[in-house]
């Protein structure tokens, strides 16, 4: 018997990539359990698999930075139960230090939906009652026929797993121009925060200010502390857009919405932009 749930959840995560550099990611999980029935008659109840598979790939995956353990290029150590890390890619190199939490080290040599789902179920399998035989999960993007970016941050005031410093969300953005789509300005704004990190300007600090790491020449630092611990990043300025606020969805699209009207005030504006699949904020100008 098969058992099998949709859309389980979203992982909101960023990785390493070895061209593109820090990647932010949306995964949809779909999740099938294959085995015998329980004394319950079921192969594992609906509320239990959201329960116990849900919480599993929270824990080990979501809003995390993703690294492949084996890829080239990669550097890591441990210092002060910090995890220090460094990362050689095309647009530059990357630099971490972070809690131990802040990253997920995943076997093999690339970041991808097998190579995730296939971390997941090693993990998660374990955690599950005897009479489930196999289970399977699925990753896969959503389904954009518009314009989108994916984009890497941090958020030093969240309460919750998104103050980790590089976590990132593959995410649609519909700009409105007079009640009209704007397929012109959709196509630029998705351009410009194409694997894009955007860092805030009170995180921003000197290269004397970090504890941990030493940046290149041309590198943006950021350093910031919050409940789950010190968080440190050097980045290429190249793949960094400094913004004046928060980068949380709302003031991200409130600061798209005010950058056009700066642009052009004969129109008004609407932007839809989102955080990851199915979530977002819409401002207005």
């Amino acid at each position: 018997m098969i058992l099998f749930v949709r859309d389980l959840t979203v992982i909101d995560f960023s990785y390493l990539h070895q061209q593109r550099g820090i990647l932010g990611e949306s995964f949809i999980v779909d999740v099938e359990l294959q085995g015998e029935l329980d004394d319950t008659a079921m192969v594992f109840d609906f509320g239990k698999v959201k329960k116990v598979i849900k919480q599993a790939i929270d824990k080990l995956v979501d809003h995390k930075l993703a690294i492949a353990a084996d890829c080239p290029g990669l550097t890591q150590s441990i210092q002060h139960d910090m995890v220090l890390v460094s990362y050689q890619s095309a647009r530059g190199t990357l630099q971490l230090a972070c809690p131990t939490e802040a990253f997920a080290f995943i076997p093999g040599t690339e970041i991808n939906e097998q190579s995730v789902g296939s971390y997941l179920e090693q993990q998660i399998k374990p955690l599950l009652p005897a009479n489930v035989e196999k289970l399977s999960l699925t990753l896969r993007t959503e389904a954009i026929s518009g314009f989108y970016y994916q984009y890497s941050h941090g958020l030093k005031k969240h309460d919750g797993n998104c103050q980790r410093i590089a976590h990132g969300h593959r995410s649609t953005i519909q700009i409105y121009a007079d009640g009209m789509l704007a397929p012109r300005l959709n196509k630029s704004w998705s351009e410009r925060w194409q694997d894009i990190y955007l860092g805030t300007d009170s995180d921003l600090v000197e290269a004397t200010a970090l504890e941990y790491l030493t940046p290149a020449a041309g590198d943006l630092s950021f350093r910031y502390q919050a409940a789950q611990g010190w968080f440190e990043l050097c980045i290429p300025a190249s793949h960094c857009e400094v913004v004046p606020c928060d980068t949380t969805v709302e003031c991200l699209a409130d600061y798209i919405a005010e950058q056009l009207k700066q642009a052009d005030n004969s129109k008004q504006y609407k932007v839809v932009a989102y955080e990851g699949v199915g979530k977002g904020a819409i401002a207005l100008r």
